[in-house]
């Protein structure tokens, strides 16, 4: 789980003390700082960061850092990344506050409290409602043509006598069913029974209607942003804490705030656990060393490990293989 930063302080130095803290988490990635209200709103809508930690009393007043930034930011942003005030003045709290600043820290600001409010943020992150979608395939009961039987009821028999008659065959159907007047027709029981058979031996056969099997769509949503990603793009997952790194095709990387035991419990084949931090798309891998426990990636360089816990779904994976259009040399 990644937090991108800006940092917004008249003070360079401060911004360098922060910074330097700050490097010390491997979920915060810097991205850039400002000494001024103009220069940093820029940057936020440029670079629309997670965390922005912001000076709100500065020795130069001429850099206009305020709380005002908070309220500018509502102008523009649907969605307002979560603010760290950093100054050296308690008395500006309860003004903070009334704004719903993410946290306030007092300088000279220690790796205590940034171990505090990162737990804090992911504490929150996790209490969110479901923030993973997997869309359903939707089946259509296949189309089945009703069978043309005799009509036997009296209003159907009067439907079709009310009919109106296409003018192009009046004539034909008229001399068909004309008979000399002298001449009388009588069915035997025999041939009834045959004309019956015949009627039902030419009921046409239900047919099923091939429906094609539509791709999972995995919906991938954080803070009103949906991103919309085809299975068969994903090479692997990785976990990361209380999140789950999705690595793609194209070599994008997607972090989405669910375990990778979540992931596990709704994918299937070709998606297989096979160690505690990977789940990985069969499809993709393009070589299984079972001496140094390892799979490749296709079109990659990356190798990714696989646990003895893990060593069925391994076997099954390499048993696909085989069963398939296989040759082994």
């Amino acid at each position: 789980m990644n937090f991108p930063y800006i940092i917004i302080d008249d003070n360079q130095e401060s911004v360098l003390k922060t910074k330097a803290i700050a490097d010390g988490f491997s979920e915060l990635v810097f991205v850039a700082s400002a000494n001024n209200y103009a220069d940093g709103l820029h940057l936020i809508l440029e670079h629309n960061p997670k965390l922005i930690f912001l000076e709100i009393d500065p020795a130069d007043t001429s850099t206009n850092l305020s709380l005002a930034l908070i309220n500018e930011l509502y102008r523009y942003l649907k969605v307002v990344p979560k603010v760290i005030i950093t100054t050296s003045k308690k008395e500006l709290a309860f003004d903070a506050i009334q704004y719903e600043v993410a946290d306030y820290l007092i300088k000279p600001v220690q790796r205590i409290d940034f171990i505090k409010f990162i737990l804090k943020i992911k504490k929150t992150v996790d209490e969110e409602p479901s923030s993973f979608v997997v869309e359903k395939q939707i089946f259509n009961e296949p189309t089945v043509p009703k069978p043309e039987l005799p009509l036997n009821n009296f209003e159907e028999d009067k439907q079709e006598e009310t009919a109106p008659i296409p003018e192009e065959t009046t004539a034909l159907e008229t001399s068909t069913f004309e008979e000399p007047a002298d001449l009388e027709t009588t069915n035997s029981p025999d041939e009834e029974s045959s004309s019956e058979e015949d009627t039902i031996l030419h009921i046409p056969k239900q047919r099923l209607v091939p429906i094609s099997e539509q791709p999972l769509i995995l919906c991938i949503k954080s803070y009103g942003d949906y991103r919309y990603i085809d299975a068969r793009d994903i090479c692997y997952f990785q976990a990361d804490n209380n999140s789950t790194d999705i690595h793609l095709n194209t070599g994008e990387m997607v972090t989405a705030f669910k375990t990778l035991k979540h992931f596990e419990g709704i994918l299937s084949a070709p998606f297989a656990r096979i160690h505690n931090s990977y789940i990985v798309n069969s499809s993709y891998i393009s070589r299984i060393h079972t001496g140094n426990a390892v799979c490749y990636i296709k079109n990659t360089t990356t190798k990714i490990p696989f646990s003895k816990s893990y060593k069925e779904n391994i076997d099954a994976i390499i048993s696909d293989f085989a069963n398939g259009n296989y040759l082994e040399i």
